[in-house]
Parts: structure tokens; sequence; C-alpha cells
């Protein structure tokens, strides 16, 4: 868990952003189709796996700030949750074979949802 950052190279030359190459987009939507494992492995520690994620959504804007070395992406919220959605059921099959405490579950899926800008408010049940 959280030991696997993924990286493209060959592009270094390439003006546009790493989302934006539809070759790359396909790699990561084929290699999300083949081993839907990310959100179990990925690092959360660097950016990889948004460019990652970015890469498999429907759509998204890129924006150009002046003053900034990177570009602002914007894109649907539902889609990123979508994404995650399916991402957890895979993170949760891989869980149940490692027979994870249910504490590191859930303190794993609230990483995820932090990473990706959104708010975790639920609690954590006690199994009665």
């Amino acid at each position: 868990m959280d030991r696997f950052v993924f990286c493209i190279e060959g592009y270094d030359e390439d003006p546009r952003e790493i989302h934006s190459i539809p070759e790359v987009r396909s790699f990561y939507a084929a290699f999300h189709d083949s081993w839907p494992y990310w959100l179990y492995f990925c690092n959360l520690d660097v950016g990889t796996l948004k460019a990652m994620v970015f890469c498999c959504l429907p759509s998204l804007t890129a924006v150009n700030v002046d003053g900034r070395d990177t570009v602002a992406i914007t894109c649907d919220p539902l889609d990123i949750l979508n994404f995650l959605k399916k991402g957890f059921a895979t993170m949760n099959v891989i869980c149940d074979e490692a027979e994870m405490f249910e504490e590191r579950v859930y303190e794993r899926s609230k990483r995820v949802f932090e990473y990706f800008g959104f708010p975790f408010d639920a609690t954590l049940q006690a199994e009665p």
C-alpha cells in the first residue's frame, strides 16, 4: 500500500501537458482497465496518481495561469468520484484478501478522498 509511483517518460520535449497527449491518455486508460488497483498501491505523497486519473477522465480543462509553470486543471468532480467509486471496490478486494483491519482501510479511504480534495466526513462504525 502507498508504495508505487508511475511515471511516463519520453514526452519531455512535448509542449502539451501529459494529460493532453492522446497516446498517454490511451495508455493509462488501458493500464487501468488491466490493473485497477491504483488506489491501494499508488503513493499519495506525490501527484502522479492525479495525473494518471486525469488521463482516464472523459473530459477535463487545462488553463494556463500567468506566472505559473504548471496549468490549472478543472474537471467535473462527479467524474472523479465515479472513478474513485470503481477504484474503492478493487482496493477493498485487496484489503479483504490481506485481512486488513477496518481502521487501516478507513484511513486509506480518507487519505484518498483528501488527496483529491474531497471532504471525508464518514465515521468508522464499530462492528457489533
